[in-house]
């Protein structure tokens, strides 16, 4: 299946597209749509020895339903590493790098997730593809921050990747208060202004 998103900022118009095989009968696309919710939520309060059963009572399918669209449980994390890049994707499309940053660690602290999970599980989901197009997303509004003048030329994008993963982990970790989010955000933004 094809998903297209044409995403609109100030300067640019960009397009997503994730393929995952065949179409989806509208039914089809629910229960998997059911089941990543179902699933996230699940691993997010168990972490990943929880069971597929679990995921397949709380989406309210039957365990072969969970089984024909993820085939095995490293497939079913790897979707919902997908989404959750892809959701990021989309988000940027909507924010300055500012703003996302903002959003992204402030979404980070709020909650505990199935990222953080499967980050600390020992579980190895490559997703290139989709990491990717979030390097992407972010690199245009890099682009557009320092054309605007609002970050230093001499600022690259591989750095700012790792300080937004970084302050992820770290706001993700600690449980970090809207205070203590908007302090070390501002440290990190002025580290990024023009000089």
């Amino acid at each position: 299946m094809s998903h297209d998103s044409t995403y609109t900022t100030e300067n640019n118009e960009w397009r997503l597209t994730l393929v995952e095989g065949p179409p989806l009968r509208a039914d089809a696309q629910r229960n998997r749509a059911r089941i990543l919710d179902a699933a996230e939520a699940v691993f997010a309060e168990f972490g990943t020895r929880a069971s597929t059963e679990e995921v397949a009572r709380r989406a309210g399918v039957a365990i072969g339903t969970v089984f024909r669209h993820f085939p095995s449980k490293d497939d079913l994390l790897a979707a919902i590493m997908k989404r959750l890049l892809a959701q990021l994707v989309e988000e940027a499309g909507r924010h300055d790098l500012f703003a996302f940053f903002t959003h992204t660690v402030a979404q980070a602290a709020a909650k505990k997730t199935a990222v953080d999970l499967l980050a600390g599980s020992g579980v190895d989901i490559r997703l290139p593809d989709a990491l990717a197009h979030l390097e992407e997303a972010v690199g245009r509004l890099l682009e557009q921050a320092q054309a605007a003048g609002a970050v230093a030329d001499s600022v690259r994008l591989p750095e700012v990747m790792a300080l937004l993963a970084s302050v992820c982990q770290g706001a993700l970790h600690g449980g970090w208060n809207e205070q203590l989010q908007a302090r070390t955000l501002a440290v990190i933004f002025s580290g990024l202004k023009c000089d």
